[in-house]
């Protein structure tokens, strides 16, 4: 899903070497503990850090979750960070990394509510309420859009990551693969794979559509 260019070049940002001299400086401050740079921090980086759970769970609670998390997890680690990447790409990596594991207990959950449906229980966890606090939920009222979704929540992990990080994040492939601790050409590899594979069972319906 593109959201145009402002907000890839804000994405882009951190790789400009202004940029990076700043994090370096943010950096420095939150590791002396000041609370005026950890504010700044997530003033500046909470829309990315929530648009990429957001994006991996489409769930707004649980998007908001893994944001908080996110930044827990910042200020209690920055003392070991030592920017052999860019602050961004630390904090991508910790969204993904959270993302994924809520999305694996919700997976869980849903398998257990299932379950005890299947043997008579409640189960109300089999159906969630839709979010529609967040814009992107505004947009995924129709079929072939939920599909779509439906699909790329089934990719393997690291797919489903590289393709969400380049087709609604708008990262570039040095960007993603920083993110995944990779190659260039392993996340090409991986795009490759999740577009074939998300092209292999929507053909079908763009036929009869």
């Amino acid at each position: 899903m593109a959201y145009g260019l402002p907000l890839l070049a804000t994405l882009m940002e951190p790789s400009a070497p202004v940029e990076r001299a700043a994090d370096a400086e943010l950096v420095a401050r939150l590791q002396q503990g000041e609370e005026v740079a950890f504010r700044t921090l997530v003033t500046r980086f909470q829309g990315r850090v929530y648009s990429t759970a957001y994006s991996l769970l489409r769930s707004a609670e649980e998007a908001e979750d893994v944001a908080q998390e996110v930044f827990v997890e910042v200020y209690q680690t920055i003392v070991r960070f030592r920017g052999e990447a860019a602050l961004s790409t630390w904090l991508y990596r910790l969204a993904v990394s959270r993302a994924l594991q809520h999305q694996r207990r919700l997976h869980a959950r849903k398998r257990f509510a299932l379950f005890t449906s299947l043997l008579g229980f409640a189960g109300q966890l089999l159906h969630e309420p839709p979010d529609h606090a967040h814009p992107q939920a505004l947009l995924e009222g129709t079929q072939q859009l939920h599909l779509l979704q439906q699909h790329i929540s089934r990719l393997p992990a690291q797919q489903q990551v590289a393709f969400t990080l380049r087709h609604e994040q708008e990262l570039s492939y040095e960007e993603i693969a920083a993110v995944l601790s990779t190659s260039v050409a392993a996340v090409e590899s991986l795009l490759y794979r999740a577009r074939h594979t998300l092209r292999q069972h929507l053909q079908p319906t763009s036929r009869h559509a």
